[in-house]
């Protein structure tokens, strides 16, 4: 069950980190103060659940979590640049949000119906999804 931890914080960390670099790439283009605030909040909760699995991933492996390659971070950011080019509009905005986000929802959702972990790693995954979820319904608020 060991690796199981290791492999479930890695996924989480790497979806935590991958959340982080969509809001940072985003932000610049939102004009509107309120929804800033709503990214800024979302990317606080991607940031302590990252924080959290990187206090607890030294129990199950000697290494660090698993984070978002550099390829993987300038693919998100040329997605973002090409699809905010000619609408940066809020409804724009939480369109591309949420669909990183229902990914994010749809990995949680599996790891927590299949995969076996210990109770603390159960609670950050659950943390991870409740978040999402909740980020889902603050940003149809922008559609």
């Amino acid at each position: 069950m060991k690796d199981e931890n290791i492999n479930v914080l890695d996924e989480i960390h790497k979806g935590a980190c991958m959340g982080q670099d969509a809001i940072h790439f985003t932000l610049d283009k939102v004009e509107d103060e309120k929804l800033k605030g709503v990214l800024k909040k979302q990317y606080s909760d991607y940031e302590e659940i990252a924080q959290r699995i990187e206090e607890i991933y030294p129990e199950y492996n000697n290494g660090e979590p698993h984070k978002t390659g550099a390829m993987t971070k300038t693919m998100t950011w040329y997605g973002i640049e090409m699809k905010t080019l000619t609408d940066k509009s809020n409804s724009k905005i939480a369109e591309l949000l949420l669909q990183g986000v229902n990914m994010g929802i749809i990995e949680g959702r599996k790891i927590l119906n299949q995969k076996e972990m210990d109770q603390k790693v159960r609670d950050i995954v659950d943390k991870y999804v409740t978040m999402q979820e909740t980020s889902v319904e603050v940003l149809k608020e922008y559609l």
